[in-house]
């Protein structure tokens, strides 16, 4: 899929996400609205930087946003920014984070 993601964080959110994991700013998370909890992602911005992130969470809730990511996830993207372009690919539950970084 292709769009805007932007992050979120224990502050602007509560601190358990929809799969019951406590949020944490600093882990490789995301949220969205469809897709089963555990699986992962690849996420490449526009800018050509990528970061693989776990399925925890849903959301967003705001049109045009197809991602929401953990502060952490967003800043291996961009180093300040609070939205980008992105495309998303599924990899499935039996990634090694490590082969993608």
């Amino acid at each position: 899929i292709e769009g805007e993601a932007s992050y979120y964080t224990v502050a602007s959110s509560s601190t358990l996400t929809a799969s019951g994991d406590v949020m944490r700013d600093d882990a490789l998370t995301c949220a969205m609205l469809t897709g089963e909890f555990g699986d992962y992602y690849l996420v490449v911005a526009e800018n050509g930087r990528s970061v693989v992130v776990e399925l925890n969470d849903r959301g967003p809730y705001i049109a045009g946003r197809v991602i929401d990511l953990s502060e952490a996830a967003m800043r291996r993207l961009h180093p300040t920014t609070g939205t980008i372009n992105v495309k998303v690919y599924h990899l499935g539950k039996d990634v090694e984070q490590n082969r993608f970084r």
